[in-house]
């Protein structure tokens, strides 16, 4: 639910913005292009920040099924997956991962709303895309003897840390 993650981060007067867009599109979002939207720098500054915690949940999933599993205090994650399940979380199907790259190539020659990648300026630097890769932790997969979940199955991944 975008509208309630926005509010949560108390930038829900760009709900409308929002709305507009492909998950996808969200996850993609550079500050340039909030620019091009006329979006305050600090909002454009929390935002991409607020979309890059939402790409590294995988990984915190996976950290926390770790911690779990070792027998670690349970409030921690607990407070970490309530705070997750409020975060816009995109359904997983195994077509996702597949057709993800050729949807993204549609998506840049057809763009279908207000934020496309034709928006950035030449002169416009993407100044988070170091810091959007995603992060392997070593040794997560496997440990709690089920089988790895597919790279994108946060849905998968979240039921499967409630379930510890």
């Amino acid at each position: 639910d975008v509208p309630a993650w926005l509010k949560s981060l108390r930038l829900h007067k760009y709900a409308a913005l929002f709305s507009q867009m492909t998950y996808e599109e969200m996850m993609a979002l550079t500050e340039c292009q909030l620019e091009a939207q006329n979006v305050t720098k600090g909002a454009r500054h929390k935002i991409v920040i607020s979309i890059q915690k939402l790409k590294e949940r995988q990984n915190l999933l996976k950290s926390l099924e770790r911690d779990i599993l070792e027998g670690g205090n349970l409030r921690v994650p607990l407070q970490e997956l309530h705070q997750m399940i409020l975060t816009p979380i995109k359904a997983y199907s195994s077509q996702n991962s597949s057709t993800e790259e050729h949807s993204r190539d549609v998506d840049s020659h057809h763009p279908s709303s207000l934020i496309s990648s034709d928006s950035q300026g030449s002169d416009c630097k993407d100044s988070a895309a170091g810091g959007m890769q995603q992060h392997h932790l070593p040794g997560c997969e496997g440990e709690s003897g089920g089988a790895p979940l597919p790279e994108g199955d946060l849905p998968g991944q979240f039921t499967r840390v409630m379930g510890k």
